[in-house]
């Protein structure tokens, strides 16, 4: 599918709007602050949004007790009237938010010219709400536990016109490839409801496992249970009081000492393609956490340097009916270690 983009606004307008004005400035231009208080217009991609959810993500610091509180005695006013916290917004509403301290925040790491332009350049598609990007690996999906920027934040800072910018789906900081953001609150809903449901979404990942795969292996179901090592350490265990998981494999091409898979996972628990793999005993090659630190050192001598795991391609509905249908292109860097691996063959 040939990407469609909306090019992000030039540099003249890097800097990100405050979260309490953006709504507002990027709907009607309508926003006002008159003794602290603010009238806040939702734009159309915010649309369905309860009141309490849009006031938190707006009050940064604010405990969620104290956004119940202005609520409940009416000090936040929607189109003039008092609203319940479950209240739904509706696009065009005007929203008073009274005068209130915010504690402070850290300052936010500012994503750097060089980030920005690798990720205008992974830009898959952009249309009808819904971006996908090819992420680099190394890159979280997001920031917190010790990352300062992730892929969201980045594009946030890139995209300060968004009022509305979330993940639709999670990818591991070294995993590369497809994922899919949503620029609209009901883009957003529509898709992770279609994830919910059996065959509503497709992803397809493309790994390099260590040794031969089985032959006729083709779906690995072994239940999933997160676990915390002494050290503090998490990883994915396979465990018969896990949570049911299912992954699909499908043999690409045998290579010396290792075997290119498609993997298509049924269900989607945290590091199950590579708990998967490792389970049928086959781990993927390059991850530190579940593959021997000298089989991975074997993979090194080939320029293997990143776990070998790629999201190749999304698939999904828009709420419009439209077929989305994304493939991501495999970095040159792991397009070298498969051309040496076939030297070596």
């Amino acid at each position: 599918m040939r990407p469609m983009r909306s090019t992000p606004p030039g540099r003249q307008r890097d800097k990100r709007p405050d979260p309490a004005h953006s709504d507002s400035a990027s709907a009607s231009g309508q926003s006002g602050v008159s003794n602290g208080v603010q009238f806040l217009t939702v734009p159309q991609e915010l649309e369905g949004q309860r009141i309490d959810n849009y006031l938190q993500a707006r009050l940064k610091g604010v405990p969620r007790s104290r956004v119940y509180r202005i609520l409940r005695k009416g000090e936040v006013r929607v189109n003039k009237g008092r609203v319940k916290a479950e209240y739904r917004l509706k696009a065009g509403d005007v929203v008073r938010v009274p005068p209130i301290r915010t504690s402070e925040q850290p300052q936010q790491a500012v994503a750097g010219e060089q980030l920005r332009r690798v990720l205008e350049q992974s830009i898959l598609f952009d249309e009808g709400g819904l971006l996908v990007v090819n992420k680099p690996s190394g890159l979280a999906v997001h920031g917190g536990s010790g990352v300062r920027l992730g892929l969201i934040e980045a594009l946030r800072q890139m995209y300060p016109e968004s009022p509305f910018l979330e993940l639709v789906h999670r990818l591991d900081r070294d995993t590369s490839g497809a994922i899919m953001v949503a620029r609209k609150r009901s883009v957003l809903l529509h898709i992770q409801k279609a994830l919910r449901s059996s065959g509503g979404v497709g992803k397809s990942y493309l790994a390099l496992t260590i040794g031969k795969w089985p032959r006729g292996r083709k779906l690995v179901e072994a239940p999933l249970r997160k676990n915390t090592l002494k050290s503090g350490e998490r990883i994915v265990v396979v465990d018969g009081e896990g949570k049911p998981s299912q992954t699909r494999f499908q043999v690409e091409e045998r290579l010396p000492g290792a075997t290119l898979v498609s993997a298509e996972p049924i269900t989607g628990r945290t590091h199950q393609i590579r708990v998967h793999a490792q389970f049928v005993g086959c781990p993927l090659a390059g991850d530190s956490k579940y593959a021997p630190d000298e089989v991975n050192s074997e993979f090194r001598a080939v320029g293997l340097k990143r776990l070998f795991l790629h999201s190749q391609n999304v698939r999904c509905t828009l709420p419009d009916g439209r077929k989305v249908d994304v493939t991501a292109p495999l970095s040159p860097e792991l397009e070298a270690v498969l051309d040496r691996m076939r030297e070596q063959g």
